[in-house]
């Protein structure tokens, strides 16, 4: 069950994986499963969801973006240097990405529109997934029968933690296509 809510939750952001992994700390505290199966569990729901993202983004993204390109203001060239910017820092950007609320699907996107090696984009989302997972579901265990203070302690950083990324990824596109202008 926990596979399947955390790849839900990959999937449809709006589940917060803030609530879902505490619960399953609770449960490991229960002895209702083990602290590695929980994460085991929780890890293999956030690869299989961010494969799901990774496929619409390498299969369908880079068509979809150039039909509407006119409105984001993309043509080939601009999106071949995006392309390249990912390839240059998307092993970093999917790695700490995956520890990030608010960005922790959303990464996967351009990691398949970049078609950055599955093996690598795999190994990277296991990864960070699996430090996120655990500590969210080490503070439900620790925490007991208290493990919704989990939530309510990490789930408010939630929207500043992605306003701030989000800011900071549009004001250094921003500042890219300036230089990109006046080169």
């Amino acid at each position: 069950m926990l596979v399947l809510l955390i790849l839900l939750e990959n999937v449809f952001p709006p589940i917060p994986s803030e609530i879902i992994l505490p619960l399953a700390g609770f449960l490991v505290f229960e002895g209702e499963m083990t602290f590695v199966e929980a994460i085991v569990a929780a890890t293999t729901g956030s690869v299989a969801g961010a494969a799901v993202l990774y496929a619409l983004g390498r299969h369908g993204g880079r068509p979809l973006l150039l039909r509407y390109g006119r409105v984001l203001r993309l043509d080939d060239r601009r999106l071949d240097r995006a392309d390249d910017w990912f390839d240059r820092h998307g092993p970093k950007i999917v790695f700490l990405g995956r520890m990030l609320p608010g960005v922790r699907s959303i990464v996967s996107v351009p990691a398949g529109l970049s078609e950055m090696r599955v093996p690598v984009f795999v190994a990277l989302t296991a990864l960070g997934s699996a430090l996120w997972n655990g500590a969210l579901i080490g503070a439900g265990w620790a925490l007991g029968s208290r493990w919704e203070e989990v939530g309510e302690v990490v789930g408010p950083l939630t929207l500043p933690v992605s306003v701030t990324v989000t800011v900071l990824s549009v004001g250094y596109a921003v500042l890219r296509i300036r230089q990109t202008r006046t080169e």
